[in-house]
C-alpha cells in the first residue's frame, strides 16, 4: 500500500512539472513569435533559442519563425558573423528534418540548403564542384519535391559551368539539360492544369471566392517563373547544344542508345527544337524511335518528314494520328500547337488557324497561340481588305487577338501588351476613323481570313 502511494505521489509529481514545463515553454513561444510576428528579429532572437535548446519538438513554430529570425541575421551581419548564421540556418533545416521529418519535405529543404551556399559561395569559399553536388543530392534524392525555379536554374547552370571548365562531358550536359526541361514542363503542366480549372469556356477567369482568387495568383506566379527560367536555361545552353555540337554526338552514340526509348525520344526532340530535323540523322532517330516505341512524337516528326517529301496528305494524316495518340489534354496542345505553327512557317494560315484552336480547346491558357493568330492576321492584312481602310482595319482584329493572349496566360502580358500597341499604331487613327465616315461600322474581312472586325465609335 505504501509503495502505491509513493507511485502515485510521483506520478503526481511529474505531471506538475509537466504541465510547469509545458506552461514555460507555451510562454517562450508567445514572447518570440510576437516579436517575429512583428519582424522585430532581434528581440526573438534569444527567447527563440532557449525554446530550440530546451525543447525544439514543442512546436513547429520553432522551426517556421527561426528561419525568418536567421534569415534576418545574415542580411543584416558581414563576415564571421554572417558565416556563422548562414550555418546555423543549415543546421536548423537538418534539426526540422529529424524532429518533423513528416512535413520537412526532403528536395525542397535540401535545395533551399544548396541555393542558401550558393547565394554566399564566396564568403563560404565553395567551389562549383560541391556546390553542384549539393543540389544533385537535392535532386536526385527527392526530385518531386525539389521545385524552386530559381534552384532549378542555378543547378542547371553549374553544371554549364562545370561543362566549360571540362569537368562535365557534353553527354552530361545534355543529359541534364533534359532532365531540367521535363522537370519544369512537368511543373508547367502541373500549374497550367490547376489554372485551367478557373477558367471557363472562353478561357476567361470565373467569379472565384477569396480562397480560390488566391490560390490562381499562386498559380500565376509560379507559371510566370517557370516561363522565365525556362528561357534562361535555353540562353545558358546556348550554342552549346547547336546543330553542330548534336549531330556528331548523336552519330557516334546512336548504335550505342539505338535501343534506349529514353536517349531515342530526348535526341528527336533536341534535334528538332534546335533545327537540326533536316540532317539524315533526324530521320534514322525518329524512324528508330517509330519502330521501337511508337508514340504522339513520332507520328508528328514523321508527319514532318512527309511534307519535307512532298508528301502533304500523308502528312496531315501523320498529324492527326499524332493528336489521336496523345491523352493527356495538356500533352495534346503541346502537339496541335507544333502542328499548327509548322503551317504558319509554311505560310499556310488558314490550317495553321484551324491547329491553334484546337490547341485553346485542349489547353485554355496558352496564350502564345492567339499571340501567332494575331501575328498571321497582321502579316495578311494587305492582302484581305478592298481598300487602304480596311486593310488596315484588319490590324484591330490582331489586337483584339493579342488583348486575349493576355487575359488567359500570364506569362503572356508582356508581349501581348507590345503586339497590341503595335497593331493599334498601324490601324486607322481617329482623324482617319472622322475622315472616312464609319466610324461604328462593321467591316467583313475576306480572303482566309473571314472575320469582322469593328470600326471604334468617336
Amino acid at each position: 500500500m505504501k509503495t502505491k502511494i509513493t507511485l502515485v505521489i510521483t506520478l503526481i509529481f511529474f505531471s506538475f512539472i509537466s504541465i510547469a514545463q509545458n506552461e514555460k515553454d507555451m510562454e517562450t513561444l508567445s514572447i518570440f513569435s510576437e516579436y517575429a510576428k512583428s519582424k522585430n528579429y532581434d528581440a526573438a532572437y534569444t527567447p527563440w533559442m532557449e525554446l530550440r535548446n530546451r525543447n525544439p519538438k514543442f512546436n513547429k513554430a520553432v522551426f517556421v519563425y527561426g528561419e525568418r529570425i536567421l534569415a534576418s541575421k545574415i542580411k543584416n551581419t558581414e563576415g564571421e558573423e554572417k558565416i556563422a548564421f548562414i550555418n546555423d540556418l543549415l543546421k536548423l533545416w537538418k534539426e526540422r528534418s529529424e524532429v518533423f521529418p513528416n512535413i520537412t519535405p526532403q528536395g525542397s529543404y535540401l535545395a533551399k540548403a544548396s541555393q542558401l551556399q550558393y547565394n554566399n559561395r564566396e564568403l563560404l569559399n565553395k567551389s562549383d564542384e560541391e556546390l553542384y553536388a549539393a543540389f544533385d543530392t537535392a535532386y536526385t534524392s527527392d526530385p518531386k519535391t525539389f521545385t524552386n525555379p530559381k534552384s532549378l536554374y542555378t543547378y542547371f547552370s553549374l553544371m554549364v559551368d562545370l561543362y566549360d571548365a571540362s569537368s562535365k562531358t557534353a553527354q552530361e550536359l545534355f543529359n541534364k539539360y533534359d532532365d531540367i526541361s521535363e522537370k519544369v514542363d512537368f511543373e508547367v503542366k502541373n500549374y497550367t492544369n490547376k489554372r485551367n480549372a478557373f477558367l471557363d469556356e472562353e478561357g476567361e477567369v470565373k467569379e472565384l471566392d477569396r480562397k480560390d482568387a488566391s490560390r490562381l495568383k499562386s498559380y500565376n506566379s509560379y507559371l510566370k517563373a517557370y516561363d522565365q527560367i525556362a528561357g534562361s536555361i535555353d540562353t545558358k545552353l546556348g550554342s552549346r547544344a547547336n546543330c553542330e555540337n548534336l549531330i556528331p554526338l548523336y552519330s557516334r552514340d546512336f548504335e550505342a542508345y539505338k535501343n534506349d526509348g529514353v536517349w531515342l525520344q530526348r535526341a528527336m526532340n533536341r534535334m528538332y527544337a534546335k533545327g537540326c530535323n533536316d540532317d539524315v540523322l533526324f530521320v534514322q532517330i525518329v524512324e528508330q524511335k517509330n519502330a521501337l516505341e511508337p508514340n504522339a512524337d513520332t507520328a508528328f516528326y514523321l508527319g514532318i518528314l512527309k511534307e519535307k517529301a512532298g508528301k502533304n496528305s500523308e502528312a496531315l494524316s501523320f498529324y492527326n494520328q499524332a493528336v489521336e495518340l496523345e491523352v493527356d489534354s495538356f500533352e495534346k496542345s503541346k502537339i496541335l500547337y507544333k502542328i499548327a505553327t509548322n503551317f504558319k512557317k509554311k505560310g499556310r494560315f488558314s490550317q495553321a488557324r484551324t491547329y491553334y484552336m484546337k490547341t485553346l480547346k485542349t489547353n485554355p491558357s496558352m496564350g502564345k497561340a492567339y499571340l501567332a493568330i494575331a501575328a498571321m492576321y497582321a502579316k495578311s492584312a494587305n492582302d484581305c481588305g478592298t481598300d487602304n481602310f480596311s486593310k488596315r482595319a484588319v490590324y484591330w482584329l490582331a489586337a483584339k487577338e493579342a488583348a486575349k493572349a493576355g487575359r488567359v496566360d500570364p506569362t503572356m502580358k508582356k508581349n501581348a501588351g507590345k503586339s497590341i500597341a503595335n497593331y493599334t499604331a498601324k490601324a486607322p487613327q481617329k482623324s482617319e476613323i472622322f475622315s472616312s465616315g464609319r466610324a461604328g461600322q462593321v467591316i467583313n474581312v475576306g480572303c482566309w481570313i473571314q472575320r469582322s472586325v469593328s470600326v471604334p465609335a468617336l
